[in-house]
């Protein structure tokens, strides 16, 4: 069993990874990124790195005798200017700069490319913890209505739309109305623009309506940047006055799973996976 390297950022993914590996016996080591890293893995072996301190990155990954590295958790497009690199970071800036000026997709796998040209394999999170992923069908006891089923179909085909053109990974739709798309802000920020839209065309606590959607951008490794929902994005749904989630089997995958899927039963909010659709 490889010994694996966690580079952490924000959210509970990290954390669940790392617990997952100490719970199962797979060694493991985590690289919290600074500014960015949950306290949730701080009591797991750890060391605290900045961002562009690669040099120091691979230091602490081959001093742990790690093989492969996988990267959980959200980390915000930094302002190249402001950041601190050490010499290796400073010889890999240029060229992950200039992906990044043609998408976040590219910015991703440039990132990756350092870390393989230093040999590390890359394993995805739906790897490192594959129980997270969501399932076909239904999640939880709530199923979708009838009247759910054009806007489940819509949001899924507007969610691989802009996932095509490296903008974002989810969609809302209501009533075959499609109210937001995710661009930088997130997941979280969505929700919150959809409810602070009239209840006219939304759903609202009583009626809930409309459908939220996540999927993988076509173009994107899921190495790095799979699609994510948990109780935050729950909360956000009902408090939208959604009626569920929508994501694709496998590639989705669902953080804090028992406490997620709890409280999608307790709103009375459907958790929907679909077959996966390659593009």
């Amino acid at each position: 069993m490889k010994k694996l390297g966690l580079v952490a950022g924000g959210g509970g993914l990290p954390a669940e990874i790392a617990e997952r590996c100490r719970r199962t016996g797979r060694p493991y080591f985590v690289v919290r990124l600074k500014g960015f890293a949950d306290a949730g893995t701080e009591s797991h072996p750890s060391t605290d790195i900045g961002l562009a301190e690669l040099g120091k990155v691979f230091k602490a990954l081959r001093a742990e005798h790690c093989e492969a590295v996988c990267f959980a958790g959200t980390v915000a497009r930094p302002e190249f200017g402001k950041l601190k690199p050490d010499l290796r970071g400073m010889a890999a800036l240029p060229s992950i700069i200039a992906a990044a000026r043609t998408g976040d997709d590219a910015l991703l796998r440039a990132v990756l490319d350092e870390f393989r040209k230093e040999g590390f394999e890359i394993e995805g999170a739906h790897e490192a913890a594959e129980s997270m992923t969501l399932p076909l069908g239904i999640l939880g006891k709530i199923s979708p209505a009838d009247s759910n089923r054009e806007d489940i179909q819509r949001a899924l085909i507007a969610a691989r739309a802009i996932g095509r053109l490296d903008i974002g990974q989810g969609a809302v739709v209501c009533n075959g109305l499609v109210l937001a798309v995710e661009a930088q802000e997130g997941t979280d920020a969505m929700l919150h623009r959809v409810r602070g839209l009239p209840e006219a065309i939304r759903g609202a606590p009583g009626r809930m309506a409309g459908v939220l959607a996540k999927a993988p951008k076509p173009i994107q490794s899921t190495d790095v940047d799979m699609p994510t929902i948990g109780v935050a994005t729950l909360r956000g749904a009902a408090q939208a006055g959604l009626a569920g989630i929508v994501g694709e089997a496998g590639r989705l995958l669902v953080v804090d799973r028992e406490e997620t899927v709890a409280m999608a039963d307790d709103l009375g909010l459907f958790i929907l996976g679909v077959e996966a659709k390659d593009e």
